[in-house]
Formats: C-alpha cells, sequence, structure tokens
C-alpha cells in the first residue's frame, strides 16, 4: 500500500486530496499547523494525523519520522501548504513579506530536503507542488504571492533534472480559481489608507478577482488531478486543474507580453 505525506491538509485542496488518495486505498500522512484543525479526517482508516508548520522546522522533522514510523514508507510528497499575500508592496512589513516567502517557498523546500533522503535510499518517489495559474501568469498588486508561485515554478523544473537520475520525480499542480479559504484565513491582504495612489488599483484588482472567479472549481477537482500526476508513468512536468487554468494558461502562452497585459488590463476597467 502506498503512502502520501500531505502538508496543509485541514481544507481545501489538502483536505480533498487526504481523502481521495484514502478512498482509493493509500495511506496518507495528513498534516497541518494545528491538531485542532483535524475536522473528520481523523475518523478516516489509513489516515495519520500529525503536527506540521512548514515554518518549524522541528515540526516537520517530527512528522516525517512519526510517518514513516506508521507507514513505513513515503511514496508521495504533497507540498500544498501556502497563503496568497495581495496589496501594494509599500503597504507590507518585511515582516510580512518574509513570512509570505518562508511558508510558500522556504517552507516548501524545508519539507522537501526532510523528504528527499528517505526517497532518495528508496531510489523512488514523486514530489508534487502545489503552483497556481499565478505560477506563470500575474494579476495587479500579486507582487509577493505571484513571486512565490513563480519561484516553485522554477524551482521544481530544475529539481525534476537533478532527482531524476534518482528514481524521483517532479510535478507542478497549477490550479485555477478553486473554491477554498484562499479569500478567508489563506489571504493576506494589505491595504493602507496612507497610500491612496493604489486605491485605484485595489478596486480594479476586486473586479478581475470577482469576473475570473465567477465559477470556481471545486477542491475536488484539483485532488483528481493531483492522483493523476501521482501515479502519472511518464515524464510530464506540469498539470493544470480546472478548465479556466486550461483556458488562462494556453491564452498566455499562445500571446506576447504587450497583448497579454493589455487583456488583463481590459478585465480592470469598470
Amino acid at each position: 500500500m502506498k503512502t502520501i505525506l500531505i502538508t496543509g491538509a485541514s481544507s481545501g485542496i489538502g483536505e480533498a486530496t487526504a481523502r481521495h488518495f484514502q478512498a482509493q486505498g493509500w495511506n496518507v500522512i495528513a498534516t497541518m499547523r494545528s491538531a485542532d484543525s483535524t475536522g473528520e479526517l481523523a475518523a478516516l482508516d489509513n489516515v495519520h494525523l500529525a503536527r506540521l508548520d512548514v515554518t518549524d522546522p522541528a515540526s516537520i522533522a517530527a512528522a516525517v519520522k512519526q510517518g514513516i514510523e506508521r507507514f513505513g514508507r513515503i511514496d508521495v510528497l504533497l507540498n500544498n501548504a501556502g497563503y496568497g499575500a495581495y496589496g501594494a508592496l509599500e503597504a507590507f512589513s518585511m515582516e510580512r513579506i518574509r513570512r509570505q516567502f518562508d511558508t510558500n517557498v522556504i517552507g516548501l523546500l524545508e519539507v522537501t530536503k526532510s523528504v528527499l533522503p528517505h526517497m532518495r535510499e528508496n531510489r523512488s518517489g514523486t514530489i508534487i507542488n502545489i503552483s497556481s495559474i499565478g505560477g506563470q501568469i500575474t494579476f495587479p498588486l500579486g507582487t509577493l504571492y505571484h513571486g512565490t508561485k513563480f519561484a516553485v515554478e522554477g524551482l521544481s523544473e530544475a529539481l525534476h533534472y537533478e532527482l531524476e537520475p534518482l528514481g524521483i520525480r517532479v510535478r507542478i499542480v497549477e490550479p485555477g480559481m478553486i473554491r477554498t479559504n484562499f479569500g478567508g484565513s489563506s489571504f493576506d491582504f494589505a491595504l493602507d489608507d496612507s497610500l491612496p495612489d493604489y486605491a485605484p488599483t485595489a478596486e480594479a484588482m476586486g473586479r478581475v478577482f470577482s469576473r475570473l472567479a465567477s465559477s470556481p472549481s471545486a477542491p475536488a477537482t484539483v485532488a483528481e488531478v493531483i492522483w493523476g500526476a501521482a501515479n502519472d508513468s511518464g515524464d510530464r512536468l506540469r498539470f493544470r486543474a480546472g478548465p479556466d487554468a486550461v483556458a488562462l494558461l494556453d491564452q498566455r502562452h499562445q500571446q506576447d507580453d504587450a497583448t497579454f497585459i493589455g487583456g488583463i488590463k481590459e478585465l480592470m476597467k469598470p
């Protein structure tokens, strides 16, 4: 029986993926920042719950150790934990800037490094990193979030070369607009009343997201794509999740910068 370790499994994509893999007969190491956020996962067979905060190295090491002790091996790592910081760069303190990169990039690398010795010893394994359409295209006031997701795309592609000779595969999953708590606890928006120059762009960003997020996909949609990525035996690197992700990324790749960015600016208009 195979085993997957999932970060950020308390809700949204992480929880949906835990349920999907468990239903397919896998062992699941479902990790989350708070032990109080276990929800209904605790009642499922072959699910081990562990505290893991991607900004806390000790918790990462402990969760990986517990998972291996419980199930004997880790076949797939899903780096899912993350959140989005949006707003004018000037409105963010350096502490909040570092928190965004520590969570979405440094934390992902720390978890990956913790699992790699085990996978390297077994000469097998798959690492799946959750990126976003925002890892290849950008929206207004997304300097921090898009910066982290572009980083995830680059580091994942480089790791693909690095780990393939060792029998370890790397996959990138790029969701579009998903019905999760991204706009709630997983969203950090900085708005500073002392910076009114950015107010029109903030209003425009609201219009962009309202138009793009009119029909978000369910987290289960991403879970199914993750399942496909975990079980794909080929050398495919990127997997899109959601019809909007397919359409927007196709559009981005078919257009030059001026044309695509012009389209985003059109969305920003009242």
